[in-house]
């Protein structure tokens, strides 16, 4: 007698953006797991039934691969590819009723705090006691660390508080236990991020709490490097970098978008900063650590931009001299304060006037670059690509930032670190051979 097989439900996790949707997907992935549901991320072997789209509305060209994307399922449900197709994330958030009107194939959308209600739909619970626990999507030597939600900040240009609210810190003993466990995952390094790091503890701690956050998590064993993204520069907290300096595996290393530097320009994004007062803290921040590495980004083409305001921008830039720089070309989002006034750029200008601050930036990277020749860095090995190994540095993040190529004679492994001696240096990368 023949009996009937069971179909098992497999469930692919499409993310699309920042890296903090990247931790949502992980979670997600984790208490469907939990739930003894067979999850995966960017799944290639196309063995799914199941799909969630984690989108992303940041800004146009976001929001176009996350639609295109969700097409692209919704496709594949048609031909009888898959059997549900589910979206979530930042778009869906913000753009949900208009979703459900013009792509109505998709079987539920859902915002970006209603992981339960996304379970609900495989009949799962959300298990609290699983919080920090996830499937990591990035290679098991590092993963991002969400320190909180949301942003209370009014920057005309951005959209997110619309689609994440406002601040929401999560307590130190959360994220030390989350630390704890990534560790004994393998884990060596973890990148702190949010919409704005400097806010944290400030809901649930009546103040400022990320240097005792730092202390905290440098106090974990194992924990080799500490990385920190996204810091707002109006009335940043100084004791921030004074824990960067105390302990040994807080990277010196500081992500902190400027986004113009052009004093008319600051005003019309409500940043709440002149590029004195920028000047006076980057000087501030390098007299307490002379070798940090400050990322920063930029935005080209906001509304009333002129050239002689994008010429200030490069000229800072060039008495700055940052050592990571990105680029973005303003993008007009409805529900923005910036919204009301007019985009007057077109976008073939802006993407000009972005390709002509990297240029400055390009050359700055490589001077910098030069300077490494000749000098020894601790690098940990990310991967062997094409018979050589790649690494980073402790001033280099993960894929934004330069890459260490690597010549050794010995076998190397992801997580091992080595110590480089740098040999040549490229615009945005440098190579060197392993020294004992």
């Amino acid at each position: 007698m023949k009996t009937k097989t069971i179909h098992r439900d497999k469930v692919n996790i499409i993310t699309l953006g920042c890296s903090k949707n990247m931790v949502d997907s992980e979670v997600l992935s984790g208490q469907l797991l939990a739930n003894d549901i067979d999850t995966v991320h960017e799944n290639k072997k196309k063995d799914h039934n199941i799909v969630i789209v984690n989108t992303c509305g940041f800004i146009e060209k976001a929001k176009e691969e996350s639609i295109n994307t969700i097409l692209q399922q919704v496709e594949l449900k048609k031909r009888g590819k898959l059997d549900k197709v589910y979206v979530t994330g930042c778009l869906s958030e913000r753009y949900k009723q208009n979703l459900e009107e013009e792509i109505p194939e998709v079987d539920a959308y859902f915002g970006t705090m209603e992981l339960p209600m996304i379970l609900k739909q495989f009949d799962a619970d959300y298990k609290t006691e699983l919080i920090g626990e996830r499937l990591l999507s990035t290679p098991q030597h590092y993963a991002y660390m969400k320190i909180s939600e949301g942003c209370n900040r009014t920057c005309a240009f951005c959209a997110i508080p619309l689609m994440r609210g406002q601040h929401v810190s999560r307590p130190i003993e959360s994220l030390v236990d989350e630390a704890k466990r990534l560790v004994q995952r393998g884990v060596k390094e973890v990148m702190l991020i949010a919409q704005e790091l400097t806010y944290y503890g400030l809901d649930i701690y009546k103040k400022r709490e990320l240097p005792k956050l730092l202390h905290a998590l440098a106090d974990v064993q194992g924990l080799e490097w500490i990385r920190l993204h996204y810091a707002y520069p109006s009335k940043f907290p100084l004791d921030i970098i004074d824990a960067i300096k105390e302990r040994d595996n807080i990277c010196n290393y500081l992500d902190m978008p400027l986004q113009h530097a052009a004093n008319n320009m600051l005003q019309l994004m409500k940043r709440q900063i002149t590029r004195e007062e920028m000047e006076d803290l980057i000087g501030d921040i390098r007299n307490r650590i002379p070798d940090i590495c400050i990322r920063t980004t930029l935005i080209a083409g906001f509304p009333g931009e002129t050239r002689d305001d994008v010429e200030e921008l490069k000229t800072f830039l060039q008495k700055m001299r940052f050592d990571r720089v990105g680029t973005f070309t303003y993008s007009h989002e409805e529900g923005t304060s910036a919204y009301d006034m007019k985009d007057d750029i077109p976008a073939e200008e802006k993407e000009e006037r972005a390709q002509e601050i990297m240029e400055v930036q390009q050359e700055i990277s490589l001077e910098k670059n030069m300077e490494k020749v000749g000098k020894t860095f601790k690098v940990i090995i990310d991967k062997r690509e094409a018979g050589r190994y790649l690494g980073r540095t402790e001033f280099d993040s993960v894929e934004v930032d330069n890459e260490v190529i690597i010549h050794s004679k010995k076998k190397l492994t992801a997580r091992d670190f080595v110590n480089v001696k740098i040999t040549k240096a490229y615009d945005y990368d440098i190579e060197g051979e392993v020294v004992e």
